[in-house]
């Protein structure tokens, strides 16, 4: 790989490697956009796409980002701009889990769904928009429910899972496959105009205790339905999330929930901290 690095270097303009030069490197010897953007972030150069990143994220951090891997489970509302998202921040393998397919409905708020799409498998629209967008990013469809039967498989690898479902009992099953897994869970709900978002680290009960008065149903998502900007506000915030968990700085939502209200535009926080005197007691 030292001529195609070479190659690399010699595009390189200010520390950016622009795209045009990956895409001639990939043509010229022959490989992925994947081994070209890890071989460039490897050896200090930035492409150039996510320059409006360097200011926050270092090199080091944006090949920590490629190097990750984070499963979306759901591909709809929020998994459809969860996906996008992470794509476009340079996330280098994201599992997108759905058993479904688009459905007229979908259209109104789920990013990946168009006319075109209707009847075709949410999974296989993700691989396709994202190898439009980024297509140094590898996405692995899965065309499955995600279950206590299979969770440990499909979480395999993960740094991150991603609570994009519109199932309480589903997203308490991820919950607790996330729990033994080690793998910390950004959760995410929406419903009308409201939607909340969760951080749960192994050994928490955040998820659990938001949904401790749940009996059955789906949701407030099923009363309430859900336009085209309740989903993106959301997700934008489990992205945040899932960012900050891969590199390993700033503040999470561990421990509480952030509850969005945007007919109001009120936003507040709500503590699942464990008392301390039953930390004592245990």
């Amino acid at each position: 790989m030292e001529d195609a690095l070479t190659f690399l270097k010699d595009w390189t303009r200010d520390g950016l490697l622009p795209w045009s030069a990956q895409c001639a490197a990939v043509k010229h010897f022959g490989t992925s956009h994947a081994a070209m953007e890890g071989l460039a972030l490897e050896n200090g150069l930035f492409p150039a796409r996510y320059q409006r990143n360097r200011n926050m994220i270092s090199t080091a951090e944006q090949l920590r980002l490629f190097q990750s891997r984070v499963a979306v489970i759901g591909c709809g509302g929020l998994g459809g701009y969860v996906i996008e998202e992470l794509a476009r921040l340079g996330v280098g393998q994201i599992v997108a889990i759905d058993p479904d397919i688009f459905e007229e409905h979908n259209l109104n708020r789920q990013i990946l769904s168009t006319p075109a799409t209707l009847g075709k498998a949410k999974v296989e629209a993700a691989v396709d928009r994202v190898a439009e967008i980024n297509p140094a990013v590898t996405v692995t469809a899965v065309k499955d429910a995600f279950c206590l039967a299979n969770g440990f498989e499909l979480l395999a690898g993960v740094q991150v899972a991603v609570d994009a479902l519109d199932s309480i009992s589903y997203r308490l099953e991820l919950a607790e496959v996330s729990t033994a897994a080690e793998v910390p869970m950004v959760h995410g709900a929406i419903g009308g105009w409201y939607g909340h978002v969760a951080t749960q680290m192994p050994g928490d009960t955040t998820v659990q205790r938001i949904y401790r008065h749940w009996v059955a149903g789906k949701g407030i998502e099923q009363q309430l339905g859900n336009p085209a900007f309740t989903p993106a506000v959301v997700a934008s915030l489990e992205v945040a999330e899932v960012c900050k968990i891969l590199l390993g700085k700033g503040e999470l939502l561990r421990n509480r929930k952030l509850s969005i209200d945007l007919l109001e535009m009120e936003v507040h926080e709500i503590s699942y901290e464990v008392p301390m005197k039953l930390v004592d007691a245990a």
